[in-house]
C-alpha cells in the first residue's frame, strides 16, 4: 500500500516522495481514559523528527487518534507547516462490521494523506463535496470525496508548490 501511495502522492504534488520506516514506542502518547492516542502529541513527535532534508513529513499510524474536542480523527496537520499525521485505524471496513476491503482502505488512506498535505500547503477545508479538502467527520465522508483537489484548489496547489523552494 505504501508503494502505491508514494507513487500517487508524487504524481499529485509533483515531488519526490521518500518513505522511511521509524518504529517507536507510542506509549507516552496514549490516553488510558480514552483508550486512544493523542493526535496533538503524535503531531509534535512527527514535527520533532522532521528535517529540512524533506519538504514535508507525514507520520502514518495504525492507532486510534483523537484531539480533545473530537471523539476521533483520521488525520491532522500543521496549517502551512511541515508536518502532518494520518491513521489507518478508523479507515478499515472491519471497524464497522463490514468485510475487509484493501482497495477501499487504500483509497481512504491516500485521501487522508493528500488532505493533510493540503493543509501543510495552506489549503483550508472546501465546501465542494467531491474535493479532497472537504472536511470528513465519518468514513462515509471520505468515501464521497475524490482523491484530487477541486478546480479552485488545483490552482492554489500549483501556486503554493511553485513558490516553495524544493
Amino acid at each position: 500500500m505504501l508503494d502505491r501511495i508514494q507513487k500517487n502522492i508524487a504524481l499529485i504534488f509533483d515531488v519526490d516522495v521518500v518513505i522511511e520506516q521509524n518504529l517507536m514506542d507510542l506509549s507516552e502518547h496514549y490516553d488510558p481514559e480514552r483508550l486512544q492516542y493523542n493526535a496533538n502529541s503524535l503531531l509534535a513527535l512527527v514535527n520533532s523528527l522532521h528535517t529540512n532534508q524533506y519538504l514535508r513529513t507525514i507520520g502514518l499510524f495504525r492507532v486510534d487518534i483523537f484531539i480533545p474536542i473530537l471523539t476521533f480523527i483520521f488525520g491532522q496537520a500543521t496549517f502551512e507547516g511541515t508536518c502532518g499525521i494520518g491513521s489507518l485505524y478508523r479507515l478499515r471496513n472491519e471497524k464497522y462490521g463490514l468485510p475487509r476491503n484493501d482497495e477501499l482502505l487504500y483509497e481512504r488512506f491516500r485521501k487522508v494523506i493528500i488532505h493533510e498535505l493540503g493543509h501543510t500547503f495552506g489549503l483550508i477545508h472546501c465546501q465542494t463535496p467531491s474535493c479532497v479538502m472537504r472536511s470528513a467527520t465519518y468514513v462515509e465522508d471520505i468515501d464521497q470525496k475524490k482523491h484530487r483537489f477541486c478546480t479552485h484548489y488545483e490552482e492554489n496547489q500549483r501556486h503554493f508548490l511553485n513558490k516553495t523552494n524544493f
